[in-house]
């Protein structure tokens, strides 16, 4: 899964709207959407909120997990703890980059949400590269991290497989040389 995947996937997420039209409900495959009335808040995908706000017949309402105070306590409380916490949103970077991407003139201090959610980004991927190098050096097999994001896992996945891959084709080697010397010594 490479990271378009992983946004695709974070666009089926809802966001609220407000749309500067009326229209009935929109029956799609993956379920109902609407009715939309104009300057009434609507919950809809977010693939759909970027596209109306493409078209500018929408402006975006933050998400509440994108308040500047939760989104520092939320800093502090990743920056305290040794393990991983949970996010409000387990695509809360997709998500922050579409709004923000399309809608910075919708959302109050942009700039400030958006740097508040880099900081606790590289606080997490910090956190999974020691948490990586912990795991490698123990020479263990498996190991459980939770509330991972996708977007966090992608970022390492190629790595971590690579050098689980070359691990296990040392131990390999290891134990076919151990095995060959004892066999030599009967």
């Amino acid at each position: 899964m490479d990271t378009s995947e992983v946004e695709f996937l974070a666009e089926r997420e809802h966001v609220k709207i407000i749309p500067n039209f009326t229209q009935d409900k929109i029956f799609l495959i993956s379920g109902d959407i609407g009715p939309f009335s104009a300057g009434l808040p609507v919950s809809i995908p977010l693939w759909l909120a970027v596209n109306l706000k493409q078209r500018q017949k929408c402006r975006f309402l933050p998400p509440d997990w994108m308040d500047i105070e939760i989104l520092k306590a939320k800093k502090q409380e990743e920056a305290d703890s040794r393990f991983f916490t949970e996010m409000s949103s387990p695509f809360y970077m997709e998500i922050t980059q579409l709004l923000l991407q399309w809608g910075t003139d919708d959302i109050p201090k942009a700039d400030e949400i958006r740097t508040l959610v880099k900081d606790i980004w590289d606080l997490r991927i910090a956190k999974l590269r020691s948490s990586i190098d912990v795991f490698v050096k123990s020479e263990a097999s498996h190991a459980k991290l939770n509330y991972l994001t996708l977007m966090e896992i992608n970022t390492v996945r190629l790595f971590l497989t690579k050098a689980l891959n070359h691990m296990h084709q040392l131990r390999l080697m290891t134990s076919g040389r151990s095995q060959t010397q004892q066999s030599q010594n009967f």
